[in-house]
C-alpha cells in the first residue's frame, strides 16, 4: 500500500492516479481516517503521560485522602485509555482497509489508457510466419495430434480444465526445464513453492481472497487460498523480516501450479489453453533496494526476451497502460507472442497474445507484507519487490503449436527444447 502521509501530502496526484488507472478508490476517506487516527494517537499519548505522572505521584508519601484521590484518578485514566485504545484500533483497521483500495502510483512514463488495446508497443522481435496452407489453431492441433483433451477435462472438472496427453506431457516438462536452466544461468535461487497460501499473504501481494472480484479459489474455513502464481508464495517468503542490505538483490524463481477462477473470462481469444483454471508456471521474483528496482525491472524483461527468442517465437514488448497495470504495479512490461490461431475478420492472419509480464511494484507490496532492509544509515526501510513470468506453460505451448505447425498436420519442436523432451516433431496419430 502507499504510505498514509504520502497520500495526505500528495492527495491530488493520488486521486488523478486512481482516475488514470480506471479504478474505484476513495483517497479522501484515507486522509480523513489518517487525521482522526493521528488525533487519537496524540490523545492516547497524553493520557498515558498523565497515567505515568499519576503512578509517579503514588510513590510519594501521601495522606489517605490524597492517596485516594490519585487512586480514583488512576482508575479513571485507565478507563479512558482503554476506550481510546479500542477506538484507535477500530480507526486503524478502517484506515488500513481504505488504504488497501488505493493503487500504487504509476511511473510517469506509463501510457495513460483504460484497456490493453491502449498499451504502447516498444519493441518487436522476429517476423510472423507466412503459411503456405491454412493454419489450424492450437485446439484443432491438440485434438488431431491427440495431445490435448478439453472435452474430458470439462466432463471431469468443469469448463477451462483440460488433460495433457502423450507428447504434450513431455513438452510441458521441457518448457519448465528450459526456463529453470535459463534462470539458473542467471544465478536465481530455485524453488518449488506451496500451492496454498494464507489470506493475509494474498492481501499483501495485492490479490483479493474473497468476494465477486476475487480471481482466486478460497479454501472454506481454513483462511487460506490456492495460489494464482508463485509471486504470492515467493513474496510472502520474507514477510515480517528485516533483510541485510548486503544480501540484496535476492533473485528467486518458483515453479508452481497456478489456480485462477477467471470469472467472466470468455470470448474467442480466451479459448483453449489461453485462459484456464489451472496451469504450471515458472515465476521470477526479486527483492532489492529502491535504487536498484528500475534497472532490475529491465533485467527481468530482458530475461523474458531471451527465453522467447530462444524458442524462436515472434513477439513484441508493450509498455502496459495505466488501466491495465493492476493495483500493485508501478510499471509493467508485457511480452505478446504471435498467435496464428487468433485470427478474425480484423486480423485474418492472427494476432498478438500475452505470454509473459514483468512488474516493478516498488515498496507497495513490501509495506503490506512488512519486508524491510537495514540501510547504511542504520534505518530500516522497505524493500522494492519485482516479479516476472519466465514461462506460463499453457500459453508458451499454445504459441509453439500454432507457430511450428506443418502442412502435414505435424508440429516441429523448437531446437532448444529437443534435448529436454527427446523428440523433434509431434506427428498426427494413426488409427
Amino acid at each position: 500500500m502507499l504510505d498514509y502521509k504520502f497520500i495526505k501530502d500528495n492527495l491530488e496526484a493520488v486521486k488523478q492516479n486512481i482516475i488514470n488507472r480506471n479504478m474505484n478508490a476513495d483517497a479522501d476517506i484515507v486522509v480523513k481516517l489518517y487525521d482522526e487516527k493521528t488525533a487519537l494517537t496524540t490523545k492516547l499519548q497524553n493520557l498515558q503521560q498523565q497515567r505515568n505522572a499519576n503512578a509517579a505521584a503514588m510513590k510519594q508519601k501521601l495522606d489517605a485522602e490524597t492517596r485516594q484521590k490519585y487512586i480514583d484518578e488512576g482508575k479513571a485514566l485507565k478507563d479512558q485509555i482503554s476506550e481510546v485504545e479500542a477506538e484507535l484500533n477500530q480507526k486503524d483497521a478502517a484506515l488500513e482497509e481504505a488504504a488497501r483500495q488505493i493503487p500504487n502510483m504509476a511511473n510517469p512514463a506509463v501510457p495513460i489508457g483504460k484497456v490493453d488495446t491502449e498499451n504502447l508497443e516498444v519493441k518487436r522481435v522476429g517476423t510472423p510466419r507466412t503459411f503456405a496452407f491454412k493454419p489450424k489453431d492450437h485446439v484443432q492441433l491438440g485434438e488431431s495430434l491427440e495431445i490435448l483433451d478439453f472435452d474430458r477435462g470439462t466432463k471431469v472438472s468443469g469448463p477451462k480444465f483440460y488433460y495433457l496427453k502423450n507428447e504434450a506431457v513431455f513438452l510441458e516438462q521441457a518448457l519448465i526445464m528450459y526456463a529453470l536452466n535459463t534462470l539458473r544461468k542467471h544465478n536465481f535461487t530455485t524453488f518449488i513453492t506451496p500451492d496454498i497460501a494464507k489470506e493475509e499473504i494474498l492481501k499483501g501481494i495485492g490479490f483479493n481472497p474473497r468476494g465477486n472480484e476475487s480471481n482466486v479459489y478460497a479454501i472454506e474455513e481454513e483462511g487460506t487460498c490456492l495460489v494464482a502464481t508463485a509471486e504470492i508464495t515467493l513474496g510472502g517468503y520474507h514477510s515480517g523480516e528485516i533483510l541485510k542490505k548486503e544480501q540484496l538483490p535476492l533473485f528467486y524463481c518458483g515453479l508452481s501450479h497456478c489456480f485462477r477462477r477467471e470469472a467472466g473470462a470468455a470470448g474467442h481469444f480466451s479459448k483453449g489453453l489461453y485462459r484456464v483454471h489451472q496451469f504450471d508456471k515458472v515465476e521470477m521474483f526479486v527483492y532489492c533496494t529502491p535504487e536498484e528496482s528500475d534497472k532490475l525491472h529491465e533485467q527481468l524483461r530482458l530475461i523474458e526476451e531471451e527465453i522467447f527468442t530462444g524458442l524462436g517465437l515472434p513477439f513484441r514488448v508493450v509498455d502496459t497502460c495505466t488501466g491495465d497495470l493492476g493495483a500493485p504495479a508501478y510499471r509493467k512490461w508485457d511480452l505478446e507472442a504471435w498467435m496464428p490461431g487468433r485470427s478474425d475478420e480484423a486480423h485474418p492472419d492472427g494476432d498478438w497474445g500475452e505470454v509473459t509480464s514483468t512488474s516493478n511494484c516498488t515498496d507497495y507490496q513490501a509495506r503490506r507484507l512488512n519486508v524491510k532492509f537495514r540501510d547504511d544509515d542504520g534505518k530500516n526501510k522497505y524493500v522494492h519487490m519485482l516479479n516476472g513470468t519466465a514461462i506460463a506453460v499453457g500459453r508458451a505451448m499454445l504459441a509453439i503449436l500454432e507457430n511450428y505447425q506443418n502442412e502435414d498436420g505435424s508440429v516441429s519442436i523448437p531446437p532448444v527444447l529437443v534435448p529436454f523432451c527427446g523428440f523433434d516433431k509431434i506427428l498426427p496419430k494413426k488409427h
